[in-house]
């Protein structure tokens, strides 16, 4: 069964728990081929099914990592930013 990307793209994202359990091999294909699926209880968003290569992808690097890389790498010599006090004690970070 060969779907097009726009047939895969009108495929659900949103599953009842009910479906996800009796239609799971499709459920488990469209997260590798559609992006995260998520699963439902009683109206309510209880899971989401990702990828392998999406799950190892959010693993692999701690968000701050990647932000602190990107804010030492970024061109940022004619910005200025106001300093804002914090409302509570301050810590020194290392970056």
């Amino acid at each position: 069964m060969n779907e097009t990307p726009s047939e895969i793209a009108r495929r659900p994202r949103e599953w009842k728990l009910q479906d996800a359990k009796a239609r799971f091999s499709e459920l488990v294909r469209l997260a590798g081929e559609a992006g995260p699926q998520h699963v439902t209880v009683n109206g309510k968003e209880k899971a989401v099914l990702l990828s392998a290569k999406d799950y190892r992808r959010l693993r692999s690097e701690p968000m701050g990592d990647a932000l602190v890389r990107l804010l030492a790498e970024a061109d940022l010599d004619d910005i200025e930013f106001d300093h804002i006090k914090a409302p509570g004690p301050v810590r020194d970070i290392e970056l």
